[in-house]
């Protein structure tokens, strides 16, 4: 079904939870890839910014930051028109080895107050920061709040604010 683009920017805006990470030039990444997110919508909240080990792999570690982002586009048109064309803007390069150090990640974890996938539910580096901008969502696995499997995650798993990487942003407010 065809609509205009009037009928489109009339819809109420999705808001989508985004789990920015990287572990090439991390500081210079996180603040390009959320500078791009804002040409393409509105970041209405930063969490911190999380470090934390390579998962599955050596290598440097991964800073990590939640995005609360408001836009008119579907799940599917915001992965296709806006996070994998960042993704790649920024150097990022898709290999057989899904824990290769990597320029910039951007997951969709939550949209419309719907989980993307579950495997996010046990990844310190996602639930330690989504906590910080939406304490009280449900864990779908669980039933416990982010924010009580955030804590427990946070027992298991070495992670620390990382002060100051965002600094060069304007206009978003940080959970912090």
């Amino acid at each position: 079904a065809w609509r205009s683009n009037e009928a489109k920017m009339n819809e109420s805006p999705h808001l989508a939870y985004l789990n920015l990470g990287s572990n090439i030039q991390p500081e210079i990444n996180l603040v390009k890839g959320i500078q791009l997110l804002q040409e393409c919508g509105k970041v209405e909240k930063c969490s911190n910014v999380w470090e934390s080990k390579s998962v599955g792999a050596e290598g440097p570690n991964y800073l990590n930051v939640c995005v609360v982002f408001s836009t008119s586009l579907s799940q599917t048109e915001l992965r296709e028109q806006v996070t994998y064309p960042i993704e790649s803007k920024l150097g990022r390069k898709r290999s057989e080895n899904k824990f290769a150090p990597r320029t910039l990640d951007i997951d969709i974890v939550l949209f419309d107050d719907k989980s993307c996938d579950d495997r996010y539910w046990e990844q310190a580096f996602v639930i330690i920061p989504l906590a910080e901008v939406n304490p009280d969502y449900p864990n779908p696995l669980t039933k416990e709040s982010v924010l009580e499997t955030a804590t427990r995650l946070r027992r298991e798993v070495w992670m620390e604010i990382r002060q100051g990487v965002l600094n060069a942003l304007s206009g978003t407010s940080s959970a912090a």
